[in-house]
């Protein structure tokens, strides 16, 4: 497999302490910085804080160009 399916992940459920259990998450931006963004991660259920991520600014510019490549749209030719 090739390792750039791999590169960069997001989180879609985290343990919050709060609730005591394993509870879906969303995503915000909380800042940014010249070399990166942070992303702090809030418990659906109770709001909480869970977790956060980074991203820097080479990781960000690679997800962009692979995610332009994959949004190329294929010509459909007309059925005749």
């Amino acid at each position: 497999m090739s390792q750039q399916q791999f590169e960069n992940f997001t989180a879609s459920t985290l343990y919050c302490e709060k609730c005591r259990a394993t509870t879906p998450v969303r995503e915000k931006l909380l800042l940014v910085l010249p070399d990166r963004e942070i992303f702090d991660y809030l418990c659906t259920e109770c709001g909480s804080s869970v977790g956060q991520r980074e991203v820097t600014a080479g990781e960000k510019m690679m997800a962009e160009a692979v995610a332009a490549r994959n949004r190329r749209a294929i010509p459909i030719q007309s059925l005749r």
